[in-house]
Formats: C-alpha cells, structure tokens, sequence
C-alpha cells in the first residue's frame, strides 16, 4: 500500500510511472524525494505544479547531506529557488558550507534569490553585446562567434535563462545582418596559429589537453605514421624497451621477416560477447589505421575462447561495424582456427617444465598475493597425463586447470592457460571440453599470425611479460605489445553488464538504444562513420586515458551532416496558418535547395498552398521585447516561398487555446523586408520524431562519489521526447531507413528502422548548433 501511495506521490511531481517505477527501486532516493515531497505538500497546502516536482526530484536525486533537505525544500516550494540554475548554485553552496548554522543572507545572494531577470534586461544585455562588436559582426556576419555574445550577455546577468538569452542574440543578429546568404553558409578556412618549428614538434600525444581536442589536430593517418609513434620497423622488434631476447631471436625475426617481406601487420581482437562501442572505434581506427598509413594488413581476429559468452549475432554485429566505419580486414580469423595448434604448444610447455596441472579452486587463485600451489612442482609425467585426462572429459569444471609458471607484472603468480568448460562452441561443437585463456591465447595467435604491432588499451600493460615470457618459453616468434590509452565519453555507460542492466529495467530498448555510445547507437541516432573516424583522430593516440565530453563528437558529427544532409522542412509543434489571399487557384510547386550553399547538388519540390503549418513557438500574441517572429503587426516570412505574411485573426477554441491563424500575404519584394523567415510545411506527411538528450544526469554516472545510488538512480528522465505527429514536408517520403535530413532550425535527423509503409520515423541526430548551456 505503502508504495502504491509512493507511486501517486511520484507520478504527481510529474514523473512517468515508469521513471517513477524505477525511482521507488532506489531506497535512498525514494525515501528522500518522498520527505522533499511531503514537505513541499505542506508548504504549499495544494499538489505541486510540474516545474517545482522536476526541481524537487533534482534536489533529492543530488543533495548528499539529507540535513539540508528541509531547509532547500522551504525554496523550492515557495518558488525563491525556482530555476536549475539556481538549484545547482544551492546544491554547491550547503555542499561547501558543510557547518551550522546557514547564512541565509549569504546563500540567498549566492544562489540568486528573489533576482528576476525581465525579458527587457536579456534585450539591453544583447543589444550591449552586439554593440561592442558590431563593427566585427558586420565584417565577419555569421562568421562571428555567437558564443562569445552569449557570454557577455551572461556575465551581465548570472541568473538569466540561457535559452531566453541565445533566443535574443539569434534574433537580434537576424535582425542586424538579414537572413544568411550562400557565403554564409560556406565553412570558415581553419588558420593554423602555430609557428612552423612548433608545428614540427608536434605528434600525436598532442592532440588531446584536458579532455579537450586540440584546435590544430593531426589527420589519422599523420598520427599513425611509424615515426610519429616512434614505433619499431618490423623485424627490428628487439630495440623496443623492455623486449625480451632469447639466443633464438634473431634467427626467429629473420624467418619472420622472410614470411611478411617487412610488412605491417596489425589485428583488431574482439571478444564476441557484446556489442562494439565508442571506445572500439577507437582501437579499429588505430589498428585498422595504422597498418593502411604504413602500407600494411590488418587482421579482424575474434577471441572465441569463452564458448559460454559468444552469440551468433555478435559475431555478425562486429563484422557489420568493422565495415560500416569503412575497413576492411586482411582476413577474418577466429582463436578457435588455432586450437590444435594451441593445444600442441601447451603439451610442449608442459614437456619443457613451464607449466602444470593445478586443482586449486577459482576462489584460491584470486588476487596478486596467492600462496604458490601445493602442484607447482609435480612431475611433468603426471601433468601431461592430467592434461590429457583433462583433454579426454574426465574432470568436472572447476576440478584442474592448466597453470603457467611466472609471475606477472601485476604480482599475479602463475597464470592459467588451460580450463575446463562444457559448454559447446559455436564453432567447433563439442570436440573441446577445455579452452585456452586470453593470457595464454592472444600472444601465440599474435605469433601465429606474424602480427609486427599488438596493439593494446592500457589495462592490459600487466599482461606484458606473460606475453613475451610465453612465445619466448616455446621458442616462436614474439611480436610486440604496445598500448595505448582508452577512450572514454562523459555521460555513458559502457560496459556489457551494465548495458544489460539499463535494458532490464526499461531505461533503454536494447543494445542499439539511441541513447547509448554503442556503434549500432550511433549508427542507428544517424552518427555518420565519417563523424567517428574524425572524432577519434581529433582524440589521436595517447598513452593517458582520454575521457571526452560527448559534445566534441557532435561537433564532428555536424561538419558531416552539414556538407552531407539534404535539407528539409518539419514543424514538431503544429499551429494551422490560413492564408486568406493565397495568390494562385490552387497549390503552387516551391523549388528547394537541397544544399542552399551549393545548389549544383540539386533541388526538392515542396507544394506551397493556402493552408500551412507553423511552429507553435513562431506565433505569439503578446510578445515580449525582442521578439522578432509572427505577431500583430510584425510581420514574417515563409522561406524559400518570396512570400511574407500578416496577422488577420486569431482562431480560438472553447478553452481559450489558438487554433488557427488566419494570415494575408504579399511578395517580399512588394514592401518592407520581414525581421525574420520561418520554415513551414503544407500539405505534409505525419511522421513520429524522437527526440534525445544524454541519457544520465552526472558526468561520471559509475562514480559512488557522485551518485551514491548506483547508475540506474541517475537516468534523465527527459532522455527521450516522442513527437507523435509532427509534420515533414513530402520530400522525404520516400527515405529509407538511416537516410539523414537537415530538418531546417530544428536540427539533423535520421531515419529509424521502426519505420514503415506509410509511417516514417525520425531519430534527432544533433541539433544545428551546439548547446552553450551543455559543459
């Protein structure tokens, strides 16, 4: 009973159910967000409006000292503290003030307290902005960086609404330098601020500061250059630091290089148990890329030794994604090819005294400090004779593994290289009941495969002299491991396990959610290949781990789009426009640019008729200061068209709601130029649009620190916007899935494979410019 009323509660703060479902899950949440609410429910003796439960569920969800809670809820619900601006702020200052009492004086001015900020302070603020620059403004037009307007006017006003302030500064530019031309539209040539002996100096460790990408960066295949890595030739292994050599060495790198004419060999080796993402792209761009920059292979190799994790459709999805950012494998092989092969060479290590029959449990061999295995030193005869009995099925799993003797950088003693299993592979059945490890697999299919560059991410740094130990203990030849920093992207989750959680619980539909940073995400959000391959080679290839903000990879993925998105028109909020004088008896045929900075790439037809439809949010009765759209008396005009229209009369319905406008219209040519142009739709298809936002709330969701309730506790509850009948003009009727628009001021879109005859589906890629708000 207790959590049905709970569930009430929650839902009335306007949480969906099933957010509030998952709310109710996390204890410490719950427990919180249901005092925050109780609290508000009786300093305001009513329910409580949806702006103050968003706030309310922001305070519960990030307050670390529930001491304070009374006290921010006072704010919140008398409407003091009624902005996430000014919630953040309060949030920062009870978290730096840990001690009693609170200076109230002091946290109402930090936080902004009973500041309005009027729509005729956000136009003065702007117009002061603009008039600093102006003369730059009118030199370098759309040129200019808004950015810094937008900053100035903030300074000016801390507590102003960052939307409000961008809205005026879009409008006020408008206003000064007209709708942008084709030049506008044309990129802006990069200048290179280095001097030519700095340039020189740099390599690819120089491309990330800071989680930041570098502004002059390298192209991939400059950074994957050999001398720019200062990677070894192949066949001269043996100068690489930290190599290890044998008397059979050089004999061993002579026969190789005998085999791969000197050639580059790299491979790419996934495990088949999860989906690719964000932080792959990364490792096939370095392995795939490194091998084309210096006229080599590179190899797809999947690491099939853990039949129990490995699904058909894993295998397939990898391939897919290989291919989709463009490589393609010199060959795809899988460990399994080799497993006579492996097996062979552990019978010979057993011979050459290097390895041993173990029967400790998994529990006793964890850790670094293990004591030595009462089996360490038996016989060789009896180790190949339970090898063998290992081999043939007669122990349970868990009874014997096949151990190697040596200790790892790590502390770690003794690795296992063979265990039992019985699950049938995928590929070989069940013709093995035992399956060699990563350590003892990845260096000898390395070996096998002549690989010049085993290229690693840096956990597996540790594993480094077990890898060079076991080629040189069976006398073959031993390439070298270098290793390189993963990537990693604020606001995701990546990991197998975890992704698996998230699609448990209904936070997201499955490995190929919109919202996640997996490759068929992506793919599926309309992220461009070319947009990843770029963002990785603006990361470049550290040896530090490198944690991005995600806005960077949108960044790349717009100069993509930008050059590659057909545009068209679509209205997600729909308001019905009559034009009472339409010019002609019936529609007329508007010729479109598909790219308005390059019209050689062609034109689209829309119809143009005297019903249209417009966004909601360019009409306003009463409008504030600075507002330049549809109003009384202001005129505006419908692009591409020639045409500007005019207010008549306002249609409303029983409850006082606009329905429909009724508008005259003229040719923009017959008198004033319109303060702004609208895009509009007539005669349009219905189309759902889903709309995206980062799917957590913190930057590090993993991180106890900062959400002490666990990753599910900091799902965004806005993550994802459906717009059920928007409306697209019909020039996009005929898109297939992935097919990518420019929908015009709204952003790039996709086109999802829920899509079908009749009904599409569009996925928000990205809107057009990048959000100042975002960190």
């Amino acid at each position: 009973m207790a959590a049905l009323d709970s569930l009430s509660l929650f839902t009335g703060l306007g949480l969906s159910e099933h957010k509030a479902r998952e709310t109710l899950k996390n204890t410490a949440l719950s427990a919180q967000l249901r005092e925050a609410a109780t609290q508000a429910q009786q300093t305001l003796g009513s329910t409580i409006d949806k702006a103050t439960g968003t706030l309310l569920y922001g305070l519960a969800s990030r307050l670390r000292d529930p001491r304070r809670l009374s006290f921010l809820v006072s704010y919140v619900a008398n409407k003091k503290i009624h902005t996430e601006l000014q919630l953040s702020a309060a949030l920062e200052y009870v978290r730096s003030h840990p001690l009693d009492p609170i200076n109230t004086q002091d946290f109402e001015q930090e936080c902004g307290v009973g500041v309005m900020v009027t729509p005729e302070q956000i136009e003065e603020a702007v117009e002061a902005a603009i008039n600093r620059h102006r003369p730059q403004l009118l030199e370098e037009r759309y040129r200019f960086n808004m950015g810094l307007l937008m900053g100035e006017a903030r300074a000016v006003l801390k507590w102003a609404d960052g939307k409000m302030i961008k809205h005026e500064v879009d409008m006020q530019v408008l206003h000064l330098l007209g709708p942008k031309t084709e030049n506008d539209l044309e990129k802006k040539p990069k200048v290179s601020k280095a001097r030519p002996e700095e340039k020189d100096r740099r390599t690819a460790k120089d491309v990330v500061e800071n989680g930041e990408a570098a502004g002059q960066t390298l192209s991939l295949m400059e950074q994957l250059r050999g001398e720019a890595l200062k990677f070894h030739k192949p066949g001269e292994n043996y100068k690489t630091p930290g190599y290890v050599t044998t008397p059979h060495t050089m004999d061993l790198l002579k026969q190789h290089l005998e085999i791969t004419g000197g050639q580059v060999r790299t491979r790419f080796p996934p495990e088949p148990n999860g989906i690719l993402h964000i932080g792959h792209a990364k490792a096939i761009n370095f392995n795939f890329g490194y091998a084309k920059a210096n006229s080599g292979i590179c190899f797809l190799r999947f690491d099939d030794t853990n039949p129990e994790k490995e699904e058909a459709k894993f295998f397939t999805a990898i391939c897919d994604m290989v291919a989709w950012l463009g490589y393609t494998p010199y060959k795809v092989t899988y460990a399994s090819d080799y497993f006579d092969q492996l097996y062979a060479w552990a019978v010979e290590l057993i011979h050459r005294g290097q390895a041993y029959v173990c029967h400790q449990r998994g529990e006793e061999l964890k850790g670094h400090n293990s004591l030595p295995s009462p089996w360490r030193d038996r016989p060789i005869e009896e180790s190949l004779l339970l090898f063998e009995a290992m081999r043939k099925g007669k122990f349970a799993e868990g009874e014997a593994t096949l151990r190697m003797k040596l200790v790892m950088e790590d502390g770690k003693m003794d690795p296992v290289a063979y265990r039992v299993k019985y699950t049938p592979h995928h590929r070989t059945g069940d013709t093995w009941c035992i399956y060699p490890t990563y350590d003892y697999t990845h260096c000898l299919c390395d070996s096998i495969e002549h690989i010049t560059h085993s290229l690693c991410t840096k956990e597996f740094q540790a594993r480094r002299s077990s890898y060079f130990w076991l080629c040189n203990a069976l006398d073959v030849y031993c390439p070298v491991q270098w290793e390189y920093g993963r990537l990693n992207l604020h606001y995701a989750i990546v990991s197998k396990r975890k992704i698996l959680q998230l699609v448990a619980a209904g936070a997201v539909r499955d490995w190929d959610d919109p919202r996640l940073f997996t490759l068929t995400a992506l793919r599926r959000r309309g992220f461009p290949p070319e947009a990843i391959n770029n963002f990785c080679a603006r990361v470049g290839v550290t040896v530090a781990q490198t944690t991005m903000e995600p806005h960077l990879l949108e960044a790349c993925v717009r100069d993509v789009l930008n050059d590659t998105a057909p545009r068209a028109m679509a209205v997600l909020e729909p308001l019905q426009v009559i034009i009472t004088n339409f010019p002609a008896a019936k529609s007329l045929d508007i010729q479109v640019p598909n790219f308005p900075a390059d019209e050689t790439k062609g034109f689209h037809q829309v119809p143009f008729g005297p019903i249209v439809f417009i966004e909601r949010t360019d009409f306003k009765e009463e409008p504030e200061p600075g507002y330049k759209r549809l109003a009384w008396g202001q005129p505006v005009g419908l692009r591409h068209t020639g045409y500007v229209i005019e207010l008549q009369h306002v249609v409303k319905g029983p409850s006082g709601c606009v329905e429909s406008l009724e508008v005259t219209c003229r040719r923009a040519d017959a008198g004033e130029k319109p303060k702004a142009f609208i895009h509009w739709v007539s005669q349009p298809l219905t189309c759902e649009i889903r709309l995206y936002e980062q799917l957590f709330q913190h930057k590090n969701p993993e991180d106890p620190a900062e959400v002490p309730g666990g990753f599910l506790s900091d799902l965004n509850p806005a993550s994802l916007q459906v717009v059920e009948a928007a409306l697209v003009d019909y020039s996009v009727a005929l898109a297939k899935p992935f097919d990518k628009f420019q929908f015009e001021r709204l952003g790039y879109f996709s086109v999802d494979p829920d899509s079908c005859q009749g009904q599409l589906v569009f996925n928000r890629t990205v809107t057009l410019k990048e959000d100042p708000g975002k960190v």
